[in-house]
C-alpha cells in the first residue's frame, strides 16, 4: 500500500491511499475511525494500517486523481529523524575513509522535511557548497526498545525516498558541524509517498540513484550498506527508545558531488530526483535565496 499525505485545494493536509492513480482519503472511507495525520494513524497500530489496506483493496471508495491534489511529506512530525552516515562501501571507497567500525549517527531536525515538488531553499551568504544525497529511509511502526536483529523488520511499517541535503561547508569545515550542515530548512525532502514494508520484498536489495538535471549522478544499490537495516535497528534501540513514525535514515552510496572531481555542487535552478526502487520519484527544485 502506498500511503499520502496530500492537500486538495481550498483544504488542509489529508492522509490518504494512493490506488491506480486515484488518492483515497482514509478518513472519510473509513467513517471516521482513521485520523488525517500520518503519525496518529501510525500511532493507532496494526489496526489501523489494516483497514487502511482493506479501504485501497476495497475499489468501492471515491478517489480523486493525484494530478489534482498537493503531495506532502508523508510524514512531518515524527518524535525523531535519525541519520546514519558514511554506511555504504562505495561511499567509503570514493570518500577514502577507513571502514566504519560502528554505525556513525546524527540527527537532521524534523524543521527540514519538505515534500515532493517543494524547493530546496538556502542562502549562500550562509552556505555555498550544497551537496546531494539519495537514501532510502525507514519508518516505525511501532515503539521499538532492545529490540533483536531477527525481530527488526517487525517493528517496520514501511519505506521512503530521503533526500539527505547537506551543506558540506556548515557540515565538516567550520567545526564538524554536522546537524547544522544536515538540518538547514528545506534539506530533507520525503516522499512522494511511504511504501509499507509487505510491498518492498528486499530493502537490503533496492536500486538507488540521485539525478541532476537529467543526469544520474548516483547510481547504486542498497546492498552497498555496511550496515543493514535489522542491525540499525537493534543499535539503535538499544539506547534509544523508537517511537511509531520515526524515520531514520541509512546512508547515502557513491557519486556524491563533494569527492567529485572536479566537485559538482548543487545550484539555483538545479533539477534533483532521488527515486530508490519502488519508492518512486521524489523531485524537487533548488533556489539560492539571498535575504533582502
Amino acid at each position: 500500500m502506498k500511503l499520502v499525505t496530500y492537500k486538495p485545494a481550498g483544504a488542509g493536509a489529508q492522509l490518504g491511499a494512493l490506488v491506480d492513480g486515484k488518492v483515497i482519503n482514509l478518513a472519510e472511507a473509513s467513517g471516521g475511525r482513521l485520523p488525517n495525520d500520518m503519525r496518529s494513524f501510525i500511532e493507532q497500530g496494526e489496526s489501523a494500517v489494516e483497514l487502511a489496506k482493506q479501504i485501497a483493496a476495497d475499489g468501492s471508495s471515491q478517489g480523486v486523481p493525484v494530478g489534482d491534489v498537493k503531495l506532502l511529506a508523508p510524514i512531518s512530525n515524527p518524535s525523531k529523524l535519525i541519520a546514519i552516515g558514511l554506511n555504504y562501501m562505495d561511499h567509503v571507497r570514493e570518500t577514502g575513509s577507513k571502514v566504519p567500525s560502528i554505525a556513525v549517527m546524527f540527527t537532521k531536525y524534523t524543521s527540514s522535511i519538505i515534500g515532493p515538488g517543494d524547493e530546496i531553499r538556502w542562502d549562500p551568504t550562509l552556505t555555498q557548497k550544497v551537496d546531494f544525497e539519495a537514501e532510502l529511509a525507514v519508518v516505525i511502526g511501532k515503539r521499538a526498545s532492545k529490540v533483536k536483529e531477527e525481530d527488526a523488520f517487525d517493528y517496520i511499517l514501511g519505506y521512503m525516498n530521503c533526500h539527505d541535503v547537506s551543506a558540506r561547508d556548515l557540515q565538516s569545515e567550520r567545526g564538524d558541524q554536522w546537524i547544522m550542515g544536515k538540518s538547514l530548512d528545506t534539506f530533507c525532502p520525503l516522499g512522494p509517498y511511504l511504501v509499507t514494508k509487505d510491498e518492498v520484498a528486499d530493502p537490503n536489495n533496492l536500486s538507488i540513484k540521485c539525478i541532476v538535471n537529467g543526469k544520474a549522478l548516483q547510481d547504486s544499490n542498497t546492498r552497498e550498506m555496511i550496515f543493514k537495516i535489522p542491525y540499525l535497528i537493534a543499535y539503535l534501540s538499544r539506547a534509544i527508545t523508537l517511537l511509531p513514525g520515526d524515520v531514520i535514515t541509512t546512508g547515502t552510496p557513491d557519486g556524491v558531488g563533494f569527492a567529485r572531481k572536479p566537485p559538482v555542487l548543487l545550484k539555483n535552478g538545479d533539477v534533483v530526483t532521488v527515486e530508490v526502487e519502488g519508492l518512486g520519484q521524489l523531485t524537487n527544485t533548488c533556489v539560492e535565496e539571498v535575504p533582502a
